[in-house]
């Protein structure tokens, strides 16, 4: 290392803690090399204001981020907690500048970290994430510490000296390639993961990466527009919340962003359309492109409450969906006009005697006036039932529909709970029900009926298998019609006495 390196290096440390004083010494912003560094944040805003230049949510962002490295203080030895900052925006805000900048304050200022950056599509990788970082190497005062590689299946980052600890990878977010995304190893250093587009990115790529967060000093930075409704990336802003930094960047309220384009935007779709909240409001929407249970009314359901004599009327219908496989679970509910109680879970079972006993005490309990079964595994509980003289209904979820407008008896439910949710329907507070709701999605087919993705392509996408999302749309399969106790004598005559007099 010459004489000038060592130098820099001391420059470097100098700006551990300091992602926003090292952005200002490590470019020339004004294109006068004596520019002189300050102190507080307030007056780093000339150097967003250049041809180049982040805006100020990204100042606002490596501010935040400089205080959480001085509250944790790393010492080289003891793991602290992870940084984790999700960021959903509009188009145009300049996260791909702001990506490049966070790799390189990394690699400059952390001997020995590790990163891995990927994006929702090789395409995004390649041309945009890690092209621009290769831009901004150029420009960078430590650049030329580094060796930069953009070739396909060959984007990578690395120390000259140190080219195997000291690094950071570009892959592709397919699933097949989630255990690359495992065992960063940089215990006295920097283990890092950059997603962006991060909507696209499978939830088995976020499960792998967080294993990588109990090592050294990590950071987790996660950006994207925010199109699904589903997904890991969407869970940063509701059920993982409180680990995350979150900040959401409205197109219109950054300096280089195309007004007059999102002006025609506003014109053509209008601010509340869901076109508008993800692609310039930066906000989920109320309903992604696949997504087949819109957000608002799902929202709207959870939760609510109305009184007895507003659905105590309706008959009551038992809802089984059985479940044999992994750490799947059975799950039975009762639905009842427009409310859906979740009754019981039970962990995988394979004794049908049992279940069938499970569910006829249940039926008896509730005085229940029809039981449907997922014929998927319900077939053996059926089958006992009726041996005990229960009248239980297998519904074949592959079958035919009554509605030609969907593929199968399994979308038919769907689409009958969904209108139920507009009319009102009340579901339990229950996150793993609201979930299920949220990540189904519809698939394409060439008849144009209405299909809902099969429970193995939720999972191959790492969700949990919807069982009570289907134990609640069991309801919907066969009118069931309240049952009829026949009142003989003088008990029967007053009855109608009372009703002719109601």
């Amino acid at each position: 290392m010459t004489k000038a390196d060592q130098l820099l290096g001391i420059d470097a440390g100098k700006f551990f803690d300091d992602p926003l004083g090292w952005a200002a010494y490590s470019f020339d912003w004004s294109g006068d090399p004596s520019m002189q560094i300050v102190k507080t944040p307030e007056k780093y805003k000339h150097i967003w204001k250049s041809e180049y230049g982040l805006d100020e949510w990204a100042m606002d962002l490596l501010s935040d981020w400089e205080k959480a490295i001085k509250v944790n203080g790393f010492n080289g030895k003891k793991a602290v907690k992870a940084f984790q900052a999700a960021i959903t925006s509009g188009h145009g805000i300049g996260k791909s500048t702001l990506t490049a900048l966070i790799i390189l304050f990394i690699m400059s200022t952390r001997p020995n970290s590790k990163g891995i950056i990927t994006a929702g599509t090789s395409d995004q990788l390649r041309t945009k994430t890690w092209a621009e970082l290769g831009k901004w190497k150029k420009r960078c005062v430590f650049g030329h510490w580094f060796e930069y590689n953009n070739g396909k299946g060959n984007m990578n980052l690395y120390h000259k000296d140190y080219p195997e600890a000291w690094r950071a990878d570009a892959m592709t977010c397919r699933e097949e390639n989630s255990e690359s995304f495992a065992g960063l190893h940089a215990a006295t250093a920097s283990p890092f993961f950059i997603f962006d587009e991060a909507s696209a990115i499978p939830n088995s790529i976020w499960d792998v990466a967080e294993g990588g967060m109990t090592d050294g000093e990590p950071f987790w930075f996660a950006f994207g527009n925010p199109t699904r409704n589903s997904g890991r990336f969407r869970e940063c802003f509701r059920k993982f919340r409180h680990r995350w930094l979150n900040r959401c960047v409205d197109s219109r309220d950054v300096q280089i962003t195309n007004k007059e384009k999102i002006k025609e935007w506003e014109d053509d779709h209008g601010v509340d359309s869901d076109f508008f909240k993800v692609r310039v409001k930066g906000v989920f929407p109320s309903q992604s492109i696949k997504q087949f249970f819109p957000e608002d009314i799902t929202d709207a359901a959870r939760g609510r409450q109305i009184k007895p004599h507003q659905y105590t009327f309706a008959p009551k219908v038992l809802t089984v969906d059985p479940a044999w496989e992994g750490d799947d679970a059975i799950e039975i509910g009762l639905l009842q006009g427009l409310v859906f109680k979740l009754l019981k879970t039970i962990p995988k079972n394979d004794n049908d005697v049992d279940i069938a006993t499970i569910v006829a005490q249940l039926e008896d309990t509730h005085q229940a006036d029809g039981v449907n079964i997922d014929a998927g595994y319900g077939t053996g509980i059926v089958s006992i039932g009726r041996t005990w003289g229960r009248d239980w209904n297998l519904i074949w979820f592959a079958g035919k529909s009554p509605d030609e407008g969907y593929l199968n008896m399994r979308a038919y439910m769907a689409g009958m709970g969904k209108k139920w949710l507009i009319e009102g329907g009340c579901l339990p507070d229950n996150d793993e029900l609201y979930s299920d709701l949220q990540n189904t999605e519809t698939v394409s087919n060439m008849s144009g009926k209405i299909q809902l993705e099969s429970k193995k392509d939720m999972k191959a996408r790492g969700l949990r298998s919807p069982n009570k999302m289907d134990s609640w749309m069991l309801g919907f399969a066969l009118p069931i019609t309240k049952k009829v106790t026949l009142v003989t004598g003088q008990q029967g005559q007053d009855e109608v006495c009372d009703q002719m007099d109601d």
